[in-house]
C-alpha cells in the first residue's frame, strides 16, 4: 500500500467510529476517500460539493453556525462534520466556515451507507441514542476474564429454593420452629394474607423466646421482625451481599414484583461462592482493638482490585468499599464507647462525601461530623470530644487520612446539638455565601453511620423542606456546581494538564465524575429527594419535573462509564504497587474509549448548560 494511504488508514483506525471497522475494511477504505484542502474562511461544506459527502477533519478547524448565524461549536481533528449523509443528526443543517487552513477526507454518502449496511457496530454509532452507545461502551471496557463469575453474575432469584416456606402471625412459636426444622431453613417468612408481615430467624428464636423466657405457645407476631429490608429477584448476588453487609443482617426476603419468592441468606451466598474480600466486614466486627482494624484495612485495596478483575462497575466498587469503611467506623465507635463508657445523651455519627454517597474508592480522606441530642449539657462535650478523637485517629491509622479542610467530628464546629445543626443548614440555605456553597458539597451529602435514636432523620427532613422551597439557594448551588467542568476545549478536544507531576493527563474525578455528582445534588435538592447516592438521585429525579427520564438515564450511563474507567485505572496502579489516583493519560485508552469519553464529556457539558439556563446562573455567579 502507498505510504500516504497507510497514513490515512492509521488515522482512521485511531478515531471513532472508523475504529469499529474490521482491519481488512480499514485497509481498503482510504482508496474510497478523496482529500480536499480549504483555505481559512472557506464556506463549509463547500459550494461546489455536488453529491453530498461525509467530511472527516484531518487537520484544521471548522466553526459551526445555526440558521440564525449563532456559533454552536467548533470541530477539530478526528471530528465528523454535519452532513446531508446523516439527515437524522441534530446538527445536520448547520453550516460553517473553516477557522484555519483545513484538510479533510471526504467519503461519498453511498460508500457510507454501504459501510453501515455491512458492519453492525459501525452502523450502531449513527443509529443508537447516546445512552445505548455508552452502555455498549461500558460493556466493552469491563474485564471479561474468567474471574467474572460467581456472585457478580448470579441473580438472587436463581439462588432461592422452590416454594415459599411461610407461616401466619398467629402461628405459635413452637409450630414455627417445627416448620423451620422440617424444611431445614434458618428463617421463616410471616405472611398476613398476601402481605409480607415479618420474618423470624434462628437468632430470634434464641434471643427473643428462649433467652427471654417467653412461652413457646405465644404467637410469632411477638418475636418477628416487622421492619424488613427486601431485595428483588433480579438483584445480583453480589449486590445482595453488599446490602446485608451494610445493614448487618443475614436474611433478605426476595420479591418478584409484589410477590414474595423466598429468603436469601448469607449462608446461601457463601455456599454458592467461597468467601471473598467483602467478607472483611466479618473480621471487622470481631476486631478487639484499633491495631487489628489497621491490619484488616490494608486489604481494602484488594477489594477494589479483585472486584475490578471480576468485571465490577464503579457503582459496585463504591458500594463494597463504602460498606467496609462503614464497618470500620462502627467498630471504632464501639471500641471508643467500651473505653469511655456509654454516651451521656444520644448521638448520631454522620459521614459525608463519597462515603455518604456509597461511592468510595480505597482509602480516601474522611469527612464526618457529630449530631448530639438537644438536651446535652455543656460538660457532655468532653465525652464526645474524646469519642471523636478516638474515631478520627483510628480512621487515619486505617488509611482514611484526616480531612485537609478539618471537616471532622474532632472539630468542635462540626460536633453540635441538633438545634445548632438546624441553624447551620437554615443559614446556608437562606444566605448562600461562598463558604456555605463550598460546605454544601459535603454537608448536603450526609448519611448517619450510627444513629440509634433517629436524630439524623429529623435534620435531613429539615434540610429537604427548606432547600426545595428556596429557588435562589438552588440557583446559587447550580452556579457553584457549574464550576466543575469536563476537560473540553472549545474545539471539543480533551484538554490535558501541562507540567507538574500529572503532565499530559486529565483528572477523571474532578473533571468527569464530580460534575455529574454536582448535577445530581442540585436535581435532588430542587425536587426534595432524600436519596444521597448519585445514581439513586438521578433515577429519582428522572421521575420528577427536575430531570427528564432520558436525561437521567444518559447521566447514569455517563457516570458509570467515567467511573469504571477510573476504578480500572486505579486497579492497574494498585496492582503495580503504586498509590491510586484520578489522573488518566489518554494513552491508557483505546481509540474507541477516547471517542466515547469525548462524547460523554460533551453530553455532561450540555446538561450543565441546560441547568444553568434554567436557573439563570449568570445572575448568581
Amino acid at each position: 500500500m502507498d505510504v500516504e494511504l497507510i497514513e490515512i488508514r492509521d488515522f482512521l483506525a485511531r478515531h471513532h467510529p472508523f475504529a469499529l471497522l474490521p482491519p481488512e475494511v480499514l485497509e481498503q477504505l482510504p482508496k474510497r476517500l478523496s482529500v480536499r484542502y480549504f483555505r481559512r474562511g472557506s464556506q463549509f461544506p463547500p459550494r461546489d460539493e455536488g453529491a453530498p459527502q461525509l467530511y472527516i477533519l484531518r487537520r484544521g478547524a471548522v466553526e459551526l453556525r445555526d440558521a440564525e448565524g449563532e456559533l454552536t461549536g467548533k470541530l477539530a481533528e478526528g471530528d465528523l462534520c454535519p452532513s446531508d449523509c446523516l439527515p437524522d443528526e441534530p446538527n445536520a443543517s448547520h453550516k460553517g466556515l473553516t477557522a484555519e487552513d483545513t484538510l479533510v477526507y471526504a467519503l461519498p454518502c453511498a460508500d457510507l451507507a454501504d459501510l453501515r449496511a455491512r458492519h453492525e457496530a459501525f452502523a450502531a454509532h449513527f443509529e443508537q441514542p447516546m445512552g445505548e452507545r455508552l452502555r455498549t461502551a461500558l460493556a466493552e471496557i469491563k474485564d471479561t476474564s474468567a474471574s467474572n463469575t460467581g456472585l457478580m453474575t448470579i441473580r438472587v432469584g436463581d439462588l432461592v429454593g422452590q416454594g415459599l416456606i411461610q407461616a401466619t402471625p398467629d402461628t405459635t412459636i413452637q409450630e414455627a420452629a417445627r416448620i423451620m426444622t422440617e424444611h431445614h431453613v434458618s428463617s421463616l417468612v410471616i405472611m398476613d394474607g398476601e402481605r409480607l408481615a415479618g420474618i423470624i430467624t434462628d437468632r430470634d428464636l434464641r434471643s427473643r423466646c428462649l433467652a427471654a423466657g417467653l412461652s413457646r405457645q405465644r404467637p410469632v407476631r411477638e418475636i418477628m421482625t416487622t421492619k424488613i429490608q427486601t431485595t428483588d429477584a433480579n438483584t445480583l448476588g453480589f449486590q445482595a451481599l453488599i446490602t446485608m453487609t451494610r445493614l448487618n443482617v443475614h436474611h433478605l426476603p426476595v420479591l418478584e414484583g409484589e410477590q414474595v419468592r423466598g429468603v436469601i441468606s448469607t449462608t446461601d451466598l457463601t455456599r454458592f461462592q467461597s468467601a471473598n474480600a467483602v467478607y472483611l466486614v466479618g473480621d471487622i466486627h470481631k476486631a478487639k482493638d484499633t491495631e487489628t482494624l489497621v491490619q484488616i484495612s490494608r486489604k481494602v485495596s484488594d477489594v477494589q482490585v479483585n472486584l475490578v478483575a471480576g468485571g465490577a462497575t464503579a457503582d459496585q466498587v463504591g458500594q463494597a468499599v463504602s460498606a467496609v469503611t462503614d464497618a470500620i467506623t462502627k467498630r471504632l465507635l464501639e471500641l471508643a464507647e467500651a473505653e469511655l463508657g456509654p454516651p451521656p445523651v444520644p448521638y448520631a455519627w454522620m459521614t459525608g462525601g463519597s462515603q455518604a454517597r456509597r461511592e468510595q474508592t480505597s482509602h480516601s480522606d474522611q469527612d464526618n461530623a457529630l449530631l448530639i441530642a438537644d438536651h446535652a449539657k455543656p460538660e457532655d462535650d468532653a465525652y464526645f470530644a474524646a469519642l471523636a478523637k478516638r474515631v478520627n485517629d483510628g480512621l487515619d491509622a486505617c488509611g482514611y487520612y484526616y480531612c485537609p479542610g478539618d471537616v471532622m467530628a474532632s472539630n468542635p464546629k462540626w460536633r453540635q446539638p441538633l438545634r445548632i445543626w438546624r441553624k447551620y443548614f437554615t443559614n446556608w440555605i437562606e444566605r448562600p455565601e461562598p463558604m456555605a456553597l463550598m460546605l454544601a458539597s459535603v454537608f448536603f451529602d450526609l448519611r448517619a453511620i450510627h444513629d440509634p435514636d433517629g436524630l439524623f432523620d429529623e435534620l435531613h427532613d429539615h434540610v429537604l423542606q427548606h432547600s426545595r422551597a428556596n429557588r435562589i439557594f438552588i440557583a446559587y448551588m447550580t452556579s457553584n456546581a457549574l464550576k466543575h467542568r469536563p476537560p473540553l476545549g472549545f474545539f471539543r478536544n480533551i484538554v490535558l494538564i501541562h507540567g507538574g507531576e500529572h503532565d499530559q493527563t486529565f483528572d477523571l474525578k474532578h473533571r468527569g465524575i464530580v460534575p455529574v455528582i454536582d448535577l445530581a445534588r442540585v436535581y435532588a435538592l430542587s425536587a426534595g429527594i432524600g436519596a444521597i447516592n448519585t445514581l439513586e438521585r438521578l433515577r429519582a429525579a428522572g421521575e420528577t419535573t427536575a430531570l427528564s427520564r432520558d436525561g437521567a438515564a444518559n447521566l447514569i450511563d455517563a457516570l458509570e462509564f467515567i467511573g469504571t474507567l477510573r476504578v480500572q485505572h486505579q486497579a492497574r496502579q494498585l496492582r503495580r504497587g503504586q498509590k491510586a489516583d484520578n489522573y488518566l493519560s489518554p494513552d491508557e485508552l483505546s481509540p474507541l474509549e477516547r471517542g466515547h469519553l469525548k462524547d460523554t464529556f460533551i453530553f455532561i457539558n450540555t446538561m450543565q448548560e441546560s441547568l444553568g439556563q434554567r436557573y439563570q446562573v449568570g445572575r448568581f455567579a
